[in-house]
């Protein structure tokens, strides 16, 4: 940051020497596309270039697209190959690895690599959302976890907020200590607009959790509407 920058330009500048974040979740269905697609947002409007990968996608229609992959594509502020968003997408709508195993197929975390490396060449930032929790099994000998570990990024957990999502969180977050990642922030999604002492889980979780909240996403909320309530992470290497 520089004297005389106004704090939106401040946080630009943090972000430019940032390439991006690892967004993961508790569980699968817990809305990181949806938070994604708000950090794409949010990264726009403070002025940087900004796409997101979801290197690995299950359930694909007869036209072959996955609603997260478009979801992202849209929300990118500018357009890359659809090959590089998304190296592996499998019809089934089932665990990546049952998936791959099913079309004879083996998901290769190097070809992942390498397309991430042609998105950091084209924009300020690259978001990589993962697939499902943080130790989705990918193939008979690597996870999720080891693809954030290949990647070297910081990540943003997206905690659903429902019952059991204490528990959920403080896992999560010990696994991606036990990678030797950092947890540059986490976000809560209201998933569950009924949860029963809402205000006291999410005051446990910030006491637990050894990351700063980024924001809270109510229901029926727009990704452009959240990007508006989401702050940034400041910036964070690898242990």
């Amino acid at each position: 940051m520089y004297e005389g920058q106004d704090p939106q330009e401040q946080q630009a500048t943090a972000v430019c020497h940032q390439e991006g974040w690892f967004i993961t979740g508790t569980d699968t269905e817990i809305g990181k596309t949806f938070v994604a697609c708000a950090l794409l947002h949010a990264l726009r409007r403070s002025g940087l270039s900004a796409l997101a990968m979801k290197p690995v996608a299950a359930g694909f229609d007869e036209q072959g697209c996955n609603d997260d992959v478009e979801r992202l594509l849209a929300a990118s502020s500018l357009q890359a190959p659809k090959a590089l968003i998304n190296p592996y997408g499998f019809q089934a709508a089932v665990a990546p690895h049952i998936a791959a195993e099913e079309e004879g197929r083996r998901i290769e975390l190097s070809r992942i690599l390498a397309s991430h490396a042609q998105l950091r060449a084209m924009a300020d930032v690259v978001l990589v959302e993962g697939v499902g929790g943080f130790c989705v099994p990918l193939g008979s000998t690597h996870d999720t976890g080891d693809l954030a570990s290949a990647l070297g990024l910081p990540l943003i957990l997206v905690v659903g907020m429902r019952l059991g999502c204490i528990n959920h969180a403080l896992l999560t977050q010990q696994a991606i200590a036990a990678r030797g990642l950092v947890l540059a922030g986490w976000v809560a999604n209201r998933i569950d607009p009924e949860m029963s002492r809402f205000a006291e889980n999410l005051a446990a979780l910030q006491m637990r959790l050894a990351a700063p909240l980024l924001g809270v996403v109510e229901q029926a909320t727009t990704p452009e509407q959240a990007a508006l309530t989401l702050r940034l992470p400041a910036q964070a290497r690898r242990t």
